[in-house]
C-alpha cells in the first residue's frame, strides 16, 4: 500500500497511519447521517452513503486519508420522523472537536471536514472558526456545474438531486413506487420533485462535486 495514494484510515495499521501523518497527508472527515429521514422513497442511510462515496472518490484523486464517516449530527427538522437519529448542536460540536483533537494529537496538521448536511453547517463552521489547519467543504456548495441537468432544481431534501445521487450509488435502495410525494415536508420528510431523478444525473452531480472538492483542497494546500 503506497504512502502516496489515498486510503481509508480504517484500512491502515497504526504504524502505517503514523507514517502517513508524519508525512503530512491531509485527513478528510466525512460527515453524513447514518439514520435520517429522506422521504418515503430513500433509505435513512442516504447521507452516510453519500458521504462515504464522496470520500472514496476523493481518495481516488488525491493522496488523502479518509477517516470513518461521522454518522450522527445536528438534525432538528427530522426528530419527528421514525428512525431519525439526532444530537444537540452542543453534543455534535463536542464530538467533532474531540475527533479533530485526536487527529491533531497524532500529528495531523491538515484536516478537511466534508459535510453532507444543511443544519450541520453552522455547528461545523463554529468548530472550525479561526482554525488554520481545517478546511470545511459543505456539500450544498459543491457541484453547481451539474445543475444544468436538473429539470426541477428547487427542493433541497430527497429531491431530484439527492434521489439521482442515490440512483447512481445504490439504485436498489430507492423505492421507485414512492417517488411521487403526497404532501408537504412535515408529512413526507422530503421537498422538491424526485420523479425527475435519474442515475446519469446522479453520476454527473457526484463528479462535479468531486471536481470542486479537489479544486478547493489543492488551492488550500498546493503541495
Amino acid at each position: 500500500m503506497s504512502a502516496n495514494t489515498g486510503v481509508w484510515l480504517e484500512d491502515l495499521t497504526w504504524p502505517e497511519a503514523k507514517a502517513r501523518f508524519e508525512a503530512g497527508m491531509p485527513v478528510v472527515i466525512p460527515i453524513g447521517a447514518a439514520s435520517k429521514a429522506h422521504g418515503p422513497h430513500l433509505p435513512l442511510k442516504t447521507d452516510a452513503l453519500t458521504a462515504r462515496a464522496l470520500a472514496q472518490k476523493l481518495i481516488e484523486r488525491l493522496p488523502l486519508i479518509a477517516a470513518p464517516v461521522v454518522g450522527f449530527g445536528f438534525y432538528p427538522a427530522f426528530t419527528s420522523f421514525a428512525g431519525s437519529q439526532h444530537l444537540s448542536a452542543a453534543t455534535f460540536k463536542a464530538l467533532l472537536t474531540e475527533l479533530v483533537g485526536n487527529l491533531r494529537g497524532h500529528g495531523v496538521k491538515r484536516i478537511v471536514l466534508l459535510n453532507t448536511g444543511v443544519s450541520t453547517e453552522k455547528p461545523i463552521d463554529e468548530v472550525a472558526a479561526g482554525a488554520t489547519d481545517l478546511l470545511v467543504l459543505h456539500m450544498r456548495g459543491l457541484g453547481a456545474a451539474a445543475d444544468r441537468l436538473l429539470d426541477v432544481p428547487e427542493g433541497g431534501h430527497a429531491d431530484e438531486r439527492e434521489t439521482s445521487v442515490m440512483l447512481a450509488l445504490e439504485p436498489r435502495s430507492v423505492r421507485m413506487d414512492r417517488l411521487a410525494l403526497d404532501g408537504p415536508f412535515e408529512k413526507t420528510g422530503a421537498t422538491g420533485d424526485p420523479t425527475q431523478a435519474g442515475a446519469f444525473k446522479g453520476e454527473r452531480i457526484l463528479a462535479a462535486r468531486v471536481d470542486d472538492m479537489v479544486a478547493a483542497i489543492t488551492k488550500r494546500w498546493p503541495d
